[in-house]
């Protein structure tokens, strides 16, 4: 836990967003000092989301014969690491170079930060540093407003101070929810980033996925979301949903490489939201009634892209997190988050906590929900999912008119035929 008083928080943040702002200016300058004989300046240049440019002028009586680009990346790691980046330049008394950082490589979220400083060394053994600098890679095709409400930062740039509020109101209802229910609580602060669309979102990410309306960047502790206004429903469960993914991803976090399996991860999130979506319980009432269970096994590993398994396992992924909480409490679920930290794998932790593993959990778990899935009082029908991807009427009108099409040409033929043999 910090110790620092809000005013202090409140004025390290103000020095930090004037280091930022400062720092990102083409103007910029970072100089070092001359008494070593070499004079260094450098600045930066930010092109959200492809690229950041790294620029350092030097002169010196003697060549220069080495520029060295130092820089870290502000994000969770069990080991302080810095890179470092030597760009091409012809050794002369008075030289420039740059450094490109193509984010195809290594991208960065919205809103990460980086410290970075260069060295210089010329021909007659003289060396040179510049003051470390921060710069933000922010989004700067927005303009972004933002509140705070520790330990969650909301900025956006589309809708109404009411609106953030209320997203707000479901990211703290969120925390406590989560705390409440596995004993998780957050490490540190979160800034949101609410796009205004799945498309925006997308935009701000090199290689994103069509469907994609979050994502959880857990050790940058960022998360965006694309929320239209005139959904501000879905923004309620998606807030709080990310926000689960970021406390599970710090608690968890582990230098070996281990995550959750999938199920747990989802469950949890689902789980944070409060209440399930409706599409994910019917797919589930559909699966449990028509013995399309899908094992938990399975469910460790990546969910299916087809909606309809997806929604019946984050249907089942929920159900399996909530008879764990609703059976063993949340003392033992919050034990398992810290098992996994250690890198445990997905069997060996159940057995250290629970005393089964994924199988014997499959088994418990299936004889829970059958005995609290209600049965319909209608007939059972595949749920229709709805998503961005799900077939449109126009779509459907052309089917219709190219099987009337197909039906005439029939019948025709037939016709025609039973002409020729005189019927």
């Amino acid at each position: 836990m910090r110790r620092f008083s809000d005013l202090k928080v409140k004025f390290l943040a103000s020095i930090l967003l004037v280091l930022s702002v400062l720092s990102l200016a083409a103007s910029t300058c970072v100089p070092a000092s001359a008494a070593s004989g070499i004079t260094l300046s450098s600045s930066v240049q930010s092109s959200f989301p492809n690229s950041m440019t790294f620029n350092v002028k030097a002169q010196s009586d003697a060549n220069i014969v080495e520029l060295r680009l130092h820089y870290t990346v502000d994000r969770q790691n069990y080991a302080s690491v810095t890179s470092e980046s030597q760009p091409q330049f012809t050794p002369a008394t008075s030289v420039s170079a740059q450094w490109l950082w193509d984010m195809r490589r290594s991208g960065l979220p919205p809103g990460a930060q980086v410290q970075y400083w260069w060295t210089a060394k010329d021909a007659a053994g003289k060396s040179a540093q510049t003051s470390p600098a921060t710069v933000s890679f922010n989004d700067n095709r927005y303009k972004w407003q933002s509140i705070t409400t520790a330990p969650v930062t909301i900025l956006w740039y589309s809708g109404s101070r009411s609106f953030a509020d209320s997203l707000m109101t479901a990211a703290q209802q969120g925390l406590q929810r989560i705390e409440n229910n596995t004993g998780a609580t957050p490490q540190g602060n979160v800034r949101i980033y609410i796009y205004a669309s799945s498309q925006d979102l997308q935009g701000a990410q090199l290689f994103a996925q069509q469907w994609e309306g979050g994502v959880t960047f857990s050790e940058y502790d960022i998360i965006a979301i694309g929320v239209p206004t005139n959904q501000l429903s879905y923004g309620q469960r998606a807030v709080p949903h990310e926000e689960t993914h970021w406390i599970v991803g710090q608690i968890t976090f582990n230098d070996y490489g281990a995550g959750l399996p999938t199920w747990l991860d989802e469950g949890l999130a689902t789980y944070g939201e409060g209440t399930l979506s409706p599409d994910y319980q019917s797919a589930l009432n559909f699966a449990e009634k028509n013995n399309q269970l899908i094992s938990v096994r399975s469910l460790s590993s990546p969910f299916s892209a087809v909606a309809m398994q997806a929604y019946i396992s984050y249907g089942e992924s929920n159900s399996i997190v909530t008879f764990l909480i609703n059976k063993y409490g949340k003392d033992k679920m919050n034990q398992l988050l810290k098992v996994f930290q250690q890198g445990s794998t997905y069997d060996a932790a159940l057995k250290q906590v629970y005393g089964f593993d994924q199988d014997g959990l499959d088994t418990q778990w299936q004889s829970y929900i059958a005995a609290t899935v209600p049965a319909p009082t209608t007939k059972t029908s595949v749920p229709v999912p709805s998503t961005r991807n799900e077939t449109s009427p126009v779509f459907v009108g052309i089917l219709a008119g190219l099987g009337a099409v197909i039906f005439l040409v029939l019948g025709l033929a037939l016709e025609r035929w039973a002409w020729r043999r005189g019927w």
